[in-house]
């Protein structure tokens, strides 16, 4: 049966392309947040390493509440257009003010500063958490077969990729000329947030218009008492296979983004030479482009966790190398960074393996909720971003950086330290756990679909 399902299932390309731009509209957000908002909080708002870290830890205590409960109310939400794609519809205008609220100024001093600058972080991480978690597991509800949702998977990467490059190009350059300097400042970043939001609206209902819940799956069948939230939760937890994908996304994500929030630094500070900063991104997201494409051709032949191996051997050399030539030439820095670009496509294929850790949680354990179990991979996001931006925020601080000027020896060492060892550390943790990853290629998620739909028919009869 699951041979026969697969063979009919195909991939709507036009339905994979409206899909994509639900990361499209996701990144006009998240990318200026992830690239710009610490040296925006540094030099801009003028806040401490301290501020800063609160701000991350504060919003990070919230999120371990909220998304886990937006996952629950995703998983309840029965409307006309279905259970994820509401979400799609009304989510985003909130993220488009919140959005641009983030990268506001306002003209207070003090205690009041931090407050503003806190809640405005997190009304966007909570609008933001309500289309990530609803978008994420929308896939499951437009595909059933494996490799189909890894199709939209990848093309939802792709997506991430093109926008990505272009941001990469243009961000700063509107931030400058937004802001009539040739330095950054606070008008600049303003009017740029205005543009990225204005644009994000669009591509959210694009999506929502085309990506329809088309896919019914029969709920598992729960003997006894109905189970609590927190009995879900803890239920999930023992699905091994969902751990080990969360824990690779986390420390994956810790590697990423904190070196993409620290890699302005590198580049002004280390290699000397602020004019390489667009290069260097647009190189990075042109090859994770290349990546991105290929990602169907790596899963399908390796599977999706040796090919995230793959991926992540690539990325670490990356990484050492540029960490011991620093100032090898632009040409060289630029390879390099083509290389670690491949490399960070990694992120997009843990998110095709979440899709086969329900299918083997409804199987092993009757549990299938796809909210929740997406929210435990926006909350290992955020956690990221809050604990790659609060760690390397107080890191640069320890190493002895001075906002707008000239850096000791000391200093560059400790910032390449922080952008490219520290990373490389954190992606060889984050993979080792993978080795215990067991559902690993085509056949063993045909395995699963067998099984399921053998005990969903014998439930009928």
């Amino acid at each position: 049966m699951a041979q026969n399902r697969a063979a009919v299932e195909k991939t709507d390309k036009f339905t994979a392309f409206c899909y994509a731009f639900g990361e499209v509209g996701s990144q006009l957000s998240w990318y200026m947040i992830n690239t710009y908002l610490t040296i925006f909080y540094t030099d801009i708002v003028g806040l401490s390493a301290a501020a800063i870290s609160a701000i991350m830890l504060i919003a990070r205590i919230w999120d371990a509440v909220n998304d886990p409960m937006m996952g629950v109310i995703a998983d309840k939400t029965k409307t006309r257009w279905g259970k994820f794609r509401p979400y799609l519809m009304f989510a985003p205008a909130f993220l488009a003010v919140f959005n641009i609220l983030t990268f506001t100024v306002f003209p207070v001093t003090g205690i009041a500063k931090v407050i503003l600058c806190l809640v405005c972080y997190i009304g966007a991480g909570m609008a933001y958490t309500a289309i990530c978690i609803t978008y994420g597991a929308l896939v499951n509800l437009i595909a059933r077969d494996s490799q189909v949702r890894m199709n939209y998977t990848s093309a939802r990467a792709i997506g991430a990729s093109v926008i990505k490059i272009i941001l990469s190009a243009v961000a700063m350059p509107l931030i400058l000329f937004f802001g009539k300097s040739d330095t950054p400042n606070a008008q600049g970043y303003f009017w740029t947030a205005v543009c990225c939001s204005a644009v994000l609206l669009p591509c959210f209902w694009l999506c929502a218009w085309r990506c329809k819940e088309t896919v019914v799956v029969e709920k598992p069948v729960q003997a006894g008492e109905k189970r609590s939230i927190l009995q879900n939760l803890v239920l999930l937890c023992k699905n091994k296979n969902l751990m080990i994908t969360v824990w690779c996304v986390f420390l994956g994500a810790v590697a990423i983004m904190a070196r993409m929030s620290m890699l302005t630094y590198y580049v002004i500070y280390v290699v000397g030479n602020p004019m390489m900063i667009a290069p260097m991104f647009t190189v990075m997201t042109v090859t994770e482009l290349i990546g991105c494409v290929v990602m169907p051709w790596g899963t399908a032949t390796m599977g999706k966790r040796n090919w995230v191996l793959v991926l992540n051997v690539i990325m670490v050399a990356g990484f050492l190398i540029m960490f011991a030539f620093p100032t090898a030439g632009t040409t060289f820095l630029l390879v390099i960074c083509a290389v670690i670009g491949f490399g960070n496509s990694c992120a997009n294929v843990c998110t095709g393996m979440l899709s086969d850790c329900i299918e083997y949680g409804d199987l092993k354990y009757g549990i299938r909720e796809e909210g929740i179990t997406y929210s435990y991979m926006s909350f290992g996001v955020k956690l990221a971003t809050a604990v790659g931006g609060a760690v390397t925020v107080l890191a640069l601080s320890a190493v002895g950086y001075v906002p707008n000027a000239e850096q000791t020896a000391a200093v560059k060492q400790g910032i390449n330290i922080i952008v490219n060892l520290a990373p490389a550390i954190c992606v060889v943790l984050s993979a080792i756990p993978l080795l215990w990853y067991d559902i690993n290629g085509k056949e063993k998620m045909d395995e699963i679909y067998a099984a399921l739909e053998a005990r969903n028919a014998s439930r009928k009869n």
